[in-house]
């Protein structure tokens, strides 16, 4: 069998990075692609780098020129990059915030989506991952345009998932709960700054609403992605699954 060729945008960082090495470990061969120079300059010589925004999609259209270029084809399209749209009350936000965070969470979802689709009809297969968030299913207070982009995340998914199920493409979602990560870190010491409070005590303001009282390796993601996109999850499709040890609310 051939190894599977996948690209996972913003993988050179965070949570794409660590599906990209899972991707890597399972004998794919793999390309990203980033918005930071930087990131892909350090990113693994295994990986195959692009510098891409997403949200333009001239530059997407380059990308995936470059993907047929480096690999022939694409049998997976994980897509992963987001930007956390700010904080703000609803009548703080910005035209500017708003757009943005729509143009990157979704319609960059949407343009890799629209590339990727004609080769995968033409050889009858293809697996594409979008990756969402926990915060849909709990909402985030001052975090509007996040939530509502990967609100629009579900939707993009099930709706592909239904018009590309006849040419055997499938199309899940993956909703992370709290990573550990640099970023997922940042976001405890914030709140610790915001509300005085030592970094213990806010991660436990965390925790407390997660009901295994975990936070998520962003490995844990990339084996799910490895999975969904493997034969065991051939008939796997139209589906929203949480990482998350069962988030149940967040403030």
């Amino acid at each position: 069998m051939n190894a599977q060729r996948v690209l996972v945008t913003a993988g050179a960082g965070g949570i794409g990075l660590a599906v990209a090495e899972r991707f890597v470990d399972a004998g794919a061969k793999v390309m990203v692609c980033d918005i930071d120079a930087g990131a892909l300059a350090a990113a693994p010589p295994e990986l195959a780098g692009v510098q891409c925004d997403v949200a333009d999609a001239t530059q997407v259209t380059g990308l995936f020129e470059k993907v047929m270029d480096h690999m022939g084809g694409l049998d997976v399209l994980v897509n992963n990059a987001g930007i956390g749209g700010g904080q703000a009350a609803i009548e703080d936000i910005t035209d500017a915030d708003w757009q943005r965070t729509l143009d990157v969470n979704l319609s960059g979802m949407f343009h890799c989506l629209r590339a990727a689709v004609p080769g995968m009809k033409a050889q009858g297969s293809g697996a594409v991952i979008n990756i969402s968030t926990a915060s849909v299913r709990t909402g985030l207070p001052g975090r509007l345009p996040y939530v509502a982009s990967k609100h629009g995340v579900m939707g993009l998914t099930l709706n592909a998932a239904r018009e590309l199920g006849p040419g055997n493409i499938r199309c899940n979602a993956i909703l992370p709960g709290l990573i550990d990560n640099e970023r997922g870190r940042g976001l405890v010491a914030a709140r610790a700054e915001e509300r005085g409070i030592s970094a213990e005590d806010a991660e436990q303001d965390y925790l407390r609403y997660i009901s295994m009282r975990c936070w998520i390796d962003p490995a844990e993601v990339g084996d799910l992605a490895v999975f969904l996109s493997s034969d065991q999850a051939r008939h796997i499709s139209g589906q929203f699954i949480a990482v998350d040890g069962h988030m149940e609310w967040e403030s």
